[in-house]
Parts: C-alpha cells; sequence; structure tokens
C-alpha cells in the first residue's frame, strides 16, 4: 500500500502520482500548471497550498488518498 498523504506531503510527492494533478486542479490548486510552482515541489507541503487556496484541506487529503490508493 502507499504511503499515506498527510499535510506534510510534498507537491513533488503527491505529483508522482498521474492522477494526483487532475484531483489538484478539481480542488482549485492550480500548481500542476504553474511553471513557478514546479520550481518549489520538493518543498511546498500540500496543507500549506491548499489553505493558500482556501481549500478544505481534509477534504483534499481524503479525495487523495482514496483515489492513490485504488491506483
Amino acid at each position: 500500500m502507499p504511503k499515506k498523504i498527510t499535510e506534510e506531503t510534498t507537491l513533488e510527492d503527491i505529483l508522482k502520482h498521474p492522477e494526483a494533478g487532475s484531483i489538484l486542479v478539481k480542488h482549485g490548486i492550480h500548481c500542476p500548471l504553474c511553471p513557478f510552482a514546479r520550481i518549489e515541489m520538493a518543498s511546498l507541503k500540500i496543507g500549506e497550498v491548499a489553505r493558500t487556496y482556501n481549500v478544505n484541506v481534509d477534504e483534499l487529503l481524503k479525495e487523495l488518498n482514496d483515489t492513490l490508493s485504488e491506483s
């Protein structure tokens, strides 16, 4: 089973999963599409990013973990 995604998981680790980008964009987080974010993805934690975009962190983590554990 893959490692569970938490608020401390980096965007870089999350985006190793092909399905993750579309989940982030669905929640209004467009970092996967931003060339500037790509430079910082190793240090950007999903909890910080979600709060910056006023995204419900718990819902986002649940969807990421549910979807990525199935793949």
